[in-house]
């Protein structure tokens, strides 16, 4: 998996996704791109209304990851596909962890 997905910084570590919403599940559902430009990519089968797309993926990652959803926070990119997702109280060898245990 492209180790570029995730960065450490001093507030907990950054991940980047690309959501698909309106999808038929929730789940990781691979990668795109390469090198910095890296993204995990995450469907949801929530729409892309109303912030439903936002609130469902935060308490997607939370529940992924182990923390609470307070934990979660959309950095960046809240009203577009592309994400920057900042997880407290998680580094990135752990996020790494988690997201390539969950697509295995």
């Amino acid at each position: 998996m492209n180790r570029n997905l995730v960065s450490d910084t001093r507030d907990g570590a950054r991940l980047r996704v690309r959501v698909t919403p309106s999808a038929s599940r929730t789940a990781v559902t691979g990668t795109i791109g390469e090198g910095s430009g890296a993204a995990m990519k995450i469907a949801l089968q929530a729409p892309p209304v109303e912030g439903r797309a936002n609130a469902a993926l935060i308490e997607f990652l939370a529940e992924l990851l182990g923390v609470a959803r307070s934990a979660i926070e959309i950095a960046g990119g809240e009203h577009t596909r592309n994400k920057t997702i900042l997880v407290r109280g998680r580094n990135a060898n752990q996020i790494m962890a988690a997201l390539t245990k969950e697509l295995t």
